[in-house]
């Protein structure tokens, strides 16, 4: 049984990810396609039994949980400050729509209704994880309700790949999935306080973790 703290770090991780994807998108169009599958899948993830389900295994942050290590180790990089003001952002509106619970009842209906057309959804071609029209639907779902809340994410990157419908389509569903991994961290009992105090121990979980996973390499 997974410890609360290990819940914790899987679910911050998560939000690492997703801050990540998001400035993978926007920087270059494209991102780490694994990690995007498992960030937009777990948005669908409502009713998962636990934490470790909603990601498909600790494997399915592995991305999240490097950057996390890293970052509250001060091995900071010059896209890393980007990607902190998206993790706080990220945490910010998801703590906003914890009091709108008329909001929060629109998401789930939304991501239900996403749900209920997955068979229609399946894997796409190449290298897509997930499909297409699913980033869409998700996507119109963050429009719909995220976005109207303040203040909003401002995401920078090449305005070429930004004014792209399917780059920014994935952008708004990685995005998302953040809200969607901050609204559980604080459900779990994260607090920023942690993110200050406690980063010790959310590293070392962090490191613990990757350790049991196979191909996890020392840096």
């Amino acid at each position: 049984m997974n410890t609360p703290l290990m819940d914790q770090t899987l679910a911050l991780a998560a939000i690492f990810q997703a801050a990540r994807l998001t400035q993978q998108l926007a920087r270059d169009g494209r991102c780490e396609g694994a990690a995007f599958g498992t960030s937009v899948r777990s948005i669908l993830k409502i009713n998962a039994p636990g934490t470790e389900e909603i990601y498909g295994g600790v494997a399915g942050v592995v991305l999240g949980l490097r950057i996390l290590r890293d970052k509250l180790t001060g091995k900071t990089e010059a896209n890393d400050v980007e990607i902190a003001r998206y993790v706080i952002s990220l945490i910010h509106l998801a703590n906003q729509l914890r009091q709108r619970e008329p909001m929060q009842e629109e998401i789930r209906r939304g991501i239900e209704t996403a749900e209920s057309q997955m068979k229609f959804f399946e894997a796409g071609v190449e290298s897509e994880t997930v499909h297409p029209k699913l980033v869409e639907k998700l996507a119109e779902l963050y429009t719909q309700t995220i976005s109207t809340l303040s203040p909003r994410i401002i995401v920078n990157g090449e305005q070429g790949h930004l004014a792209n419908l399917q780059v920014a389509a994935k952008v708004r569903a990685a995005l998302l999935a953040g809200i969607r991994s901050a609204f559980l961290w604080r459900q779990l009992g994260g607090n920023r306080w942690q993110l200050l105090f406690s980063r010790r121990k959310i590293t070392a979980e962090a490191e613990r973790i990757l350790k049991t996973l196979r191909g996890d390499t020392p840096d």
